[in-house]
């Protein structure tokens, strides 16, 4: 078939719109017998259409001065085939201006409704044929085109777009259904049927509709009963979809189920209707329908009806309800015993069936139903996978249903942060919301809208605001991101808490970028030390994009694996320096430098890098090492070889490093010479002459320590004896006392050397000088009282080390030393405690025997002590 033949005939036909409702339209074959009184080429062009594919295409369409076609109407009398010129306008088709009857054979009336469906993606053309069997080779199609015009400013030329066929399914007996999916709601739709019965083309005049007018929704849904806070019924029910138009309801109501027992109520704008409370006590059926407000389109099918009987025993209102922390909430209940309402003063109110809650919070509504307050409510706390509270109506005797409304109060007092970046290009705003609260299918989301410039002084939610998109973080918090943004706008936010009980807001805040600043850190951190001051001093540059006007936080720690900080803060610097005090100048310190606003708004920036001091000697060691010496004979040589031992000075001697260390060694005749020591704490060299002396010095970047060690080795002095006796005794395992006594000499100690060493273990030897006026020395070290240790004490005089004294083992059986003072003291005390504590013992021994032989039974009477030696177990007590 040439449909470009087709297309500029249906273009300038009259169109006839659409009612919504059903009606009788009359179809028609195209021929030349019917077409005869006009020209011919009407007739040639019309011939065109009513051939099946293959037809040749016609030579020229029927074309005057103005362009006008052949369209045909079928009246109450005959068939009105007529020129219809382009300019002519739709209108509308009534159903009395066409006859039912044919008149003639191959004519027929087709009776056609057309409604959109409720979900508004599908026009659904039901067919019924007047005069016409359904036959099997029966095929009809249903054209359409889409215009933007409406219906009162189509005309026959505004058909430009292109025509498609919706495929028609005539499966059910005597009709077909016709569906056009993917509808433009509010355009108009141009359409015309045709029906080929074998190789007959029937066709019918053109019709137009907008799918919004002839809509026919689904039945409302959840009927359902509330009360309000008069205590007044009403009854309740949901629209199936969101419609783009308000809907009227009809309600009906019948005692039985009868048809006839229907009795229409009320036609309702709201989806709601007040009803009589008296109706709860039957069995009385509710039905509603729905349909355009304005009047247009199709009444939906009615709804499921719902039964209003009160067969639950106890009906509350609401039954479930979500509400947030410190709020109020009122719940009303009727309560049915068996068949009769119970009276309201006879209603009581307990919560989890626990608690009973006060008279003083019910409210008689009238004498049928009851309402109780809830004051101040604290967050519900999940009990399993429970996470509401039950709210239970019982009689005043205690008698509760099983029945009880549930109470959900969620805590969304939610405090929101928001910190923006040192660059300004950025907002990021926090918020964290406690999983073990949130509902189980609801949802968190932060609403926010912007004002033109600063904040309100009273924040508030408002409906042109939008959902910004927020990331979940690990710790269960939530991160959002405003970018770019306006420095002065005020960002009004809160969080929506969505549940299908209903929808929760916290209390809005209002920031202002500008205002929550986190700055960059300072940069370009220095640190140094000053000499001989004690005076750390610091020096940064600001950060950019910040004003002149900021307080500065220093944090400064010796640098340690573990370190304590200390911060100094400073208000304002314009010189971008401080100097603080410190007490050790020999460390390594740690610097850092923070700011923000100096009026306090927006927040700490991060510290900024670190900055290190370098350690600076401050004057020279003030005294050189403790030292002492090893001596090593190599008898086939014959030669003694001595190595030094000294300890590292404590920073507070070294002042504040050493780089080296100068041994000086003087001999008979005022020979002297030096060697140095980069590294290491030991120096070997052999010993040749019968006197020789060494002194070593510690050298850093200033000088050398003026106060030092001297240790003369002399032959002659190394065979004096002046260590009478040396004993240790072991305290624990970390102690021991060493003891010695010292016989008559001429000489000056000056002082005394300590060595000690473990026998079973290859340790080196450890060593320690004490001063020349004592007897007694606590040695603390960790030993193994098990094992040997060899003990030994060096008399030093200003000429050389005398000859040792030394012990092997330890002194377990007391102090041996005679003459020392304090023996004579410890002794007679250990002792007379010892007697103290045997009598103490005897006298006790003897108390036990008389307390036992009183309670020793009589063998006479007792017969397990019938054989039994009491005396023999004394002896052994």
């Amino acid at each position: 078939m040439p449909w470009d033949v087709l297309q500029m005939a249906v273009a300038h036909c009259m169109l006839h719109q659409i009612p919504p409702r059903n009606f009788t339209l009359p179809c028609m074959l195209l021929n030349e017998t019917v077409l005869s009184p006009f020209s011919a080429g009407a007739v040639e062009s019309w011939s065109g259409l009513s051939r099946e594919h293959g037809a040749s295409k016609p030579k020229s369409p029927l074309l005057t001065d103005e362009e006008s076609f052949l369209c045909c109407l079928r009246n109450d009398s005959n068939i009105d085939c007529s020129l219809y010129r382009a300019s002519m306008q739709a209108r509308k088709f009534i159903p009395s201006e066409i006859s039912t009857s044919a008149s003639q054979e191959k004519d027929s009336n087709w009776n056609i409704e057309c409604w959109t469906k409720g979900k508004l993606d599908l026009l659904i053309c039901t067919l019924r044929f007047l005069g016409l069997y359904l036959r099997a080779d029966l095929k009809v199609n249903l054209f359409y085109a889409v215009s933007e015009l409406s219906l009162g400013d189509v005309s026959t030329s505004s058909l430009k777009g292109p025509v498609t066929a919706a495929q028609c399914d005539c499966s059910e007996y005597g009709g077909c259904e016709c569906c056009v999916p993917a509808l433009r709601l509010n355009y108009t739709y141009i359409m015309w049927l045709k029906m080929v019965v074998g190789v007959t083309p029937l066709w019918s005049p053109l019709m137009s509709v907008k799918p919004i007018d002839i809509v026919k929704p689904e039945p409302p849904l959840n009927l359902h009963l509330e009360m309000t806070e008069e205590g007044q019924m009403k009854i309740c029910w949901s629209d199936p979809v969101l419609m783009p138009f308000r809907l009227q309801y009809e309600v009906k109501i019948s005692a039985n189920s009868s048809e006839n027992g229907w009795q229409m109520v009320q036609v309702a704008l709201e989806a709601s209707l007040a009803i009589d409370n008296m109706l709860l006590g039957s069995s009385y059926l509710v039905q509603v329908r729905c349909r355009n407000h304005h009047g247009s389109g199709f009444w939906s099918d009615w709804s499921t009806p719902y039964n209003l009987n009160l067969g639950a025993q106890v009906l509350y209102f609401p039954p479930k309800l979500l509400t947030s922390v410190g709020s109020n909430v009122s719940f009303h209940c009727i309560y049915k015993n068996k068949t009769k309402l119970v009276a309201s003063k006879k209603i009581v109110w307990w919560l989890n069936l626990a608690e009973e809650i006060p008279q003083s919070q019910y409210t008689l509504v009238n004498d049928r139903v009851s309402k109780v307050t809830l004051f101040n409510l604290k967050a519900t706390k999940p009990r399993g996978s429970f996470f509401y509270n039950a709210l239970y109506c019982c009689h005043q005797n205690r008698e509760c249903h099983h029945r009880y409304a549930e109470l959900y109060v969620v805590d969304v007092n939610i405090n929101i942060t928001c910190e923006t970046d040192g660059y300004l290009t950025k907002m990021t705003c926090r918020w964290s919301a406690n999983p073990n609260t949130v509902l189980l299918g609801s949802s968190l989301h932060l609403r926010y809208h912007r004002s033109r410039i600063y904040c309100s002084d009273f924040p508030s939610t408002s409906p042109k605001s939008e959902v910004k998109e927020c990331n979940l973080q690990k710790n269960h918090s939530y991160e959002c991101t405003f970018q770019p943004i306006f420095l002065l706008s005020g960002y009004t936010m809160w969080i929506e808490f969505k549940h299908l009980l209903g929808t929760l807001e916290s209390s809005p805040t209002c920031v202002v970028p500008a205002d929550v600043v986190k700055l960059l850190p300072p940069s370009s951190v220095r640190a140094e030390l000053t000499r001989n001051v004690g005076l750390l001093n610091v020096s940064w540059t600001n950060p950019l994009f910040a004003n002149s006007d900021l307080r500065f936080q220093i944090r400064y720690a010796v640098n340690r694996e573990e370190m304590m900080w200390e911060v100094y803060e400073v208000s304002n610097a314009p010189t971008r320096s401080a100097v603080i005090e410190v007490q050790n100048l020999c460390v390594e310190y740690v610097v850092q430098v923070r700011c923000r606003e100096l009026d306090g708004s927006g927040y700490w920036s991060n510290w900024s890098r670190s900055a290190y001091t370098l350690v600076k000697d401050i004057k020279a060691p003030l005294q050189g090492p403790e030292f002492w010496r090893i001596i090593t004979e190599d008898p086939i040589k014959r030669q003694k070889n001595v190595t030094l031992l000294w300890k590292p000075l404590m920073k507070s001697h070294s002042l504040c490093s050493v780089s080296r260390y100068i041994i000086q060694h003087q001999m008979s005749g005022n020979t002297t010479w030096s060697e140095y020591v980069d590294n290491g704490t030991t120096c070997s060299f052999p010993w040749t002459e019968h006197t020789h002396t060494v002194t070593v010095l510690a050298m850093n970047s200033v000088g050398v320590s003026s106060v030092n060690f001297n240790l003369t080795l002399s032959q002659q002095m190394s065979t004096v004896s002046v260590v009478r006796s040396l004993s240790a005794y072991p305290v624990n395992s970390t102690c021991v006392i060493l003891i010695w006594t010292l016989s008559p000499q001429m000489y000056v100690i000056t002082s005394f050397v300590i060595e000690w060493k473990n026998l079973n273990k290859e340790e080196e030897m450890k060593w320690l000088r004490v001063p020349p006026n004592i007897s007694k020395y606590y040695i603390y070290d960790h030993f193994i009282l098990i094992e040997k240790y060899r003990f030994s004490l060096y008399p030093v005089f200003a000429g050389g080390v005398g000859k040792s004294r030394a012990t092997d083992q330890f002194t377990k059986a007391g102090y041996e030393n005679e003459n020392n003072s304090n023996l004579y003291v410890v002794l007679p005390i250990v002792i007379s405690t010892s007697v103290l504590l045997l009598g103490a013992l005897l006298v006790s021994h003897q108390r036990m025997k008389k307390l036992f032989w009183e309670d020793v039974p009589n063998p006479k009477n007792c017969s397990w002590a019938q054989g039994v030696n009491f005396q023999k177990r004394m002896d052994i007590l």
